[in-house]
């Protein structure tokens, strides 16, 4: 029996190394797999297709929480019931009242001996009762992620906007040019070896000492000339 750990961050400002302490916290011995720069969609999320196409009966898949698994309340609770008919075990470190574990001991308490008479009848209905019960939890548990997830991007482009009607600047002005060190560096190695500057050199032969790409190059040369008129 395999355990794999499912750690997916949709944003380069998110942090991946955070959900891999948690799940290696509790399943020392998880295999990690890590999903980088994603979008919204369940589907096309190359590494946890990997696990999927080669899981078997029994292992486990740990997740942080149940937004790792899908931020789509309807995906999400499609994936778990399929899942769960093929003998996964899911784990949700943040939701572990939907772990399957937790839905099976459901279902089994929903499984009431019958007695052939006609308490049967309302013990199958206390049974459809308890498996319904489960089911919403699951289900309200990927409405939630969702929510927040949504919330959280408007909250975002609401403080961006509320930034720019306060007259702070978004990003970079239109038209100006951003200064690095990076670029500051290789603007000198341009000015001291390119014949256009105070060198001897080809173009070619710049590029190569610069480590520039063709079109950074020129785009760098091109200042430079701007800002010698």
């Amino acid at each position: 029996m395999a355990t794999y750990g499912y750690c997916r961050i949709s944003t380069g400002k998110q942090n991946i190394d955070r959900q891999v302490r948690n799940i290696h916290a509790v399943y020392p011995d998880a295999i990690i797999v890590k999903e980088v720069y994603t979008g919204t969609k369940f589907q096309g999320r190359k590494e946890l297709d990997k696990i999927l196409k080669i899981i078997k009966p029994n292992d486990t898949i740990v997740f942080d929480s149940v937004s790792r698994m899908s931020r789509n309340s309807d995906e999400g609770c499609e994936e778990y019931e399929s899942l769960f008919n093929k003998e996964i075990t899911l784990v949700f470190l943040k939701e572990p009242h939907i772990n399957t574990d937790t839905f099976k001991k459901a279902l089994s308490d929903a499984d009431l001996k019958r007695t052939g008479t006609n308490v049967d009848f309302i013990l199958e209905g206390v049974s459809k009762y308890l498996m319904a019960l489960a089911k919403e939890q699951i289900k309200i548990a990927f409405e939630q992620s969702e929510k927040e997830v949504q919330d959280l991007h408007r909250r975002t482009a609401e403080g961006i906007e509320t930034a720019r009607l306060r007259g702070k600047q978004i990003g970079q002005k239109q038209g100006t040019k951003l200064t690095t060190k990076k670029s500051i560096e290789a603007k000198k190695v341009i000015f001291e070896h390119s014949r256009d500057f105070n060198g001897t050199l080809k173009d070619l032969d710049v590029m190569k000492l610069t480590g520039l790409a063709r079109n950074t190059y020129y785009k760098y040369k091109a200042e430079m000339k701007q800002n010698k008129q």
